[in-house]
Protein backbone atom coordinates (compact mmCIF):
# COMPACT_ATOMS: atom_id res chain seq x y z
CA UNK A 1 0.00 0.00 0.00
CA UNK A 2 1.52 3.51 -1.07
CA UNK A 3 2.09 5.69 1.95
CA UNK A 4 -0.05 8.90 2.40
CA UNK A 5 0.71 12.50 3.18
CA UNK A 6 -1.82 14.43 4.62
CA UNK A 7 -1.66 18.90 4.79
CA UNK A 8 -1.54 19.85 8.51
CA UNK A 9 -5.19 21.84 9.18
CA UNK A 10 -5.07 25.27 10.61
CA UNK A 11 -7.11 25.60 13.67
CA UNK A 12 -9.40 28.95 14.11
CA UNK A 13 -9.01 31.01 17.80
CA UNK A 14 -11.59 29.58 20.18
CA UNK A 15 -12.09 33.21 21.14
CA UNK A 16 -15.30 33.21 23.62
CA UNK A 17 -16.77 30.04 22.34
CA UNK A 18 -17.95 27.82 24.98
CA UNK A 19 -18.26 23.39 24.39
CA UNK A 20 -21.33 22.12 25.44
CA UNK A 21 -21.46 19.54 28.51
CA UNK A 22 -21.04 16.40 26.14
CA UNK A 23 -17.58 18.21 23.87
CA UNK A 24 -16.22 18.93 26.92
CA UNK A 25 -16.20 15.21 28.50
CA UNK A 26 -14.25 14.45 24.70
CA UNK A 27 -11.70 16.84 25.67
CA UNK A 28 -11.42 15.03 29.46
CA UNK A 29 -10.93 11.87 27.86
CA UNK A 30 -8.52 12.92 25.44
CA UNK A 31 -6.53 14.37 28.29
CA UNK A 32 -6.86 11.26 30.08
CA UNK A 33 -5.35 9.33 27.04
CA UNK A 34 -2.44 11.13 26.77
CA UNK A 35 -1.40 11.78 30.46
CA UNK A 36 -1.89 8.26 30.83
CA UNK A 37 0.77 6.63 28.45
CA UNK A 38 2.76 10.37 28.04
CA UNK A 39 2.01 10.43 24.68
CA UNK A 40 2.48 13.59 22.67
CA UNK A 41 -1.58 13.28 21.52
CA UNK A 42 -4.58 12.23 23.21
CA UNK A 43 -8.04 12.17 21.19
CA UNK A 44 -11.47 11.17 22.05
CA UNK A 45 -14.74 10.82 19.57
CA UNK A 46 -18.55 10.44 19.67
CA UNK A 47 -20.09 8.28 17.60
CA UNK A 48 -23.79 8.86 16.08
CA UNK A 49 -25.15 6.47 19.18
CA UNK A 50 -23.23 8.62 21.71
CA UNK A 51 -20.59 6.28 22.71
CA UNK A 52 -17.47 7.83 23.14
CA UNK A 53 -13.70 6.15 22.25
CA UNK A 54 -10.72 7.79 23.29
CA UNK A 55 -6.71 6.88 22.21
CA UNK A 56 -3.32 8.38 22.69
CA UNK A 57 -1.20 8.62 19.92
CA UNK A 58 1.30 5.75 18.96
CA UNK A 59 5.17 6.13 17.43
CA UNK A 60 7.04 2.62 17.04
CA UNK A 61 9.87 1.80 15.20
CA UNK A 62 7.32 -0.27 12.90
CA UNK A 63 3.91 1.50 13.45
CA UNK A 64 2.98 5.60 13.81
CA UNK A 65 -0.45 6.80 14.38
CA UNK A 66 -1.87 9.83 14.96
CA UNK A 67 -4.76 9.99 18.64
CA UNK A 68 -7.37 11.07 16.25
CA UNK A 69 -6.54 8.05 13.74
CA UNK A 70 -6.52 5.85 16.59
CA UNK A 71 -10.12 6.80 18.11
CA UNK A 72 -11.86 6.89 14.58
CA UNK A 73 -10.14 3.31 14.08
CA UNK A 74 -11.66 2.14 17.51
CA UNK A 75 -15.16 3.81 16.58
CA UNK A 76 -15.09 1.96 13.42
CA UNK A 77 -13.87 -1.57 14.54
CA UNK A 78 -17.05 -1.26 16.98
CA UNK A 79 -19.36 -0.39 14.56
CA UNK A 80 -19.66 2.94 14.21
CA UNK A 81 -20.96 4.82 11.31
CA UNK A 82 -21.14 8.25 11.92
CA UNK A 83 -18.58 10.94 14.01
CA UNK A 84 -20.71 13.53 15.72
CA UNK A 85 -17.94 15.47 17.47
CA UNK A 86 -13.89 14.89 18.40
CA UNK A 87 -10.93 16.72 20.43
CA UNK A 88 -7.39 15.95 20.38
CA UNK A 89 -5.43 17.26 22.95
CA UNK A 90 -2.02 18.55 21.60
CA UNK A 91 0.69 21.07 22.46
CA UNK A 92 0.95 21.27 18.12
CA UNK A 93 -0.62 24.62 17.05
CA UNK A 94 -2.05 22.51 13.87
CA UNK A 95 -4.53 19.98 13.85
CA UNK A 96 -2.44 16.69 12.08
CA UNK A 97 -3.96 16.38 8.33
CA UNK A 98 -3.87 12.61 9.41
CA UNK A 99 -6.51 12.73 11.99
CA UNK A 100 -8.65 15.36 10.36
CA UNK A 101 -8.85 13.24 7.09
CA UNK A 102 -9.53 9.93 9.11
CA UNK A 103 -12.95 12.36 11.34
CA UNK A 104 -13.70 13.56 7.41
CA UNK A 105 -13.91 9.99 6.20
CA UNK A 106 -16.48 9.24 8.99
CA UNK A 107 -18.27 13.10 8.92
CA UNK A 108 -18.16 15.77 6.62
CA UNK A 109 -19.57 18.40 9.17
CA UNK A 110 -18.06 16.91 12.67
CA UNK A 111 -16.60 19.23 15.03
CA UNK A 112 -12.94 18.53 15.70
CA UNK A 113 -12.37 20.59 19.19
CA UNK A 114 -8.50 21.19 19.49
CA UNK A 115 -7.26 21.88 22.87
CA UNK A 116 -3.76 22.24 24.73
CA UNK A 117 -2.59 20.03 27.74
CA UNK A 118 -4.17 21.97 30.05
CA UNK A 119 -7.25 21.19 28.62
CA UNK A 120 -8.45 24.75 27.64
CA UNK A 121 -9.51 25.12 24.40
CA UNK A 122 -7.79 26.18 21.31
CA UNK A 123 -10.22 26.32 18.35
CA UNK A 124 -12.91 23.90 16.62
CA UNK A 125 -12.31 22.88 12.88
CA UNK A 126 -15.45 22.55 11.28
CA UNK A 127 -14.25 22.06 7.60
Amino acid sequence: MPEQTFTAVTVPSAGDAALSAEDAKLITLARGSRARVGAAEGAAVRDQDGRTYAAASVALPSLTVTALQLAVGLAAASGATKIEAAAVVTEAAVLDGAGHAAVRDLAADAAIHVAGPSGTLVGTVTA
